[in-house]
């Protein structure tokens, strides 16, 4: 395995009242996938900012200090969005509506002090999107990840990349919720079905390997 390509899956637990997540389905499907040359790792991050432990990003720095992959998918939920938005930039800033699951709250504050105001995907953003539509299901870029945890985490690990440290290729996906969340929680977005998320999931990380391939 030691020239395999490591690829690191993150999703979140559980947040703002909802018993599920369905980026933790969309992470974890990913780990019974098999694709020849690869190594695939998963981890459940906690809803929880800022570096102290129990941190999302003390979660993701122990991770990829014993798994130094060479990309990072992270996945999110986004409960107001009716498509799969596939993240372009993520920006240097904290600044959450709702507390994080430890109560705590951030206010107009950088993720990385004396980083840069942003920080682009180098997932290969445009492709991925082409190939969850081609299963079928919604898809699109977005230019806003948020100021809550899934924008930290994905600046934060592009952060990481930027100062030469695993992974070199990083980006950040959100999804829909869940029909059965919808049912709790309505908006006017569409949910995604569960065979949808995985599929949408099955089609990410495919097009991730097969970009990395190419560019061997």
């Amino acid at each position: 395995m030691a020239d395999a390509l490591r690829i690191l899956v993150t999703g979140f637990e559980p947040f703002g009242g909802s018993p599920v997540n369905p980026s933790a389905m969309a992470a974890e499907s990913l780990a019974h996938g098999r694709f020849p040359g690869t190594e695939v790792r998963v981890l459940m991050l906690p809803v929880v900012g800022g570096t102290e432990p129990g941190s999302a990003r003390a979660a993701l720095d122990a991770m990829l200090e014993a798994f130094p992959a060479d990309v990072a998918i992270h996945f999110g939920e986004a409960h107001v969005r009716g498509e799969v938005s596939v993240e372009r930039v993520a920006v240097n800033l904290r600044d959450y509506r709702i507390a994080d699951n430890s109560g705590a709250f951030a206010e107009d504050s950088p993720v990385v002090a004396d980083a840069a105001d942003a920080r682009f995907a180098t997932l290969p953003v445009r492709a991925i999107v082409d190939a969850v539509r081609a299963e079928g299901i919604p898809a699109g870029l977005s230019l806003s990840a948020g100021t809550y945890l899934c924008n930290e985490v994905m600046f934060h690990s592009l952060e990481r990349a930027a100062r030469g440290l695993a992974p070199a290729i990083s980006g950040f996906i959100h999804v829909p919720q869940l029909e059965a969340q919808h049912v709790l929680r309505p908006t006017d977005a569409r949910p995604i079905t569960e065979r949808e998320l995985l599929a949408a999931a099955g089609a990410v990380l495919r097009t991730v390997v097969e970009h990395c391939r190419s560019r061997a």
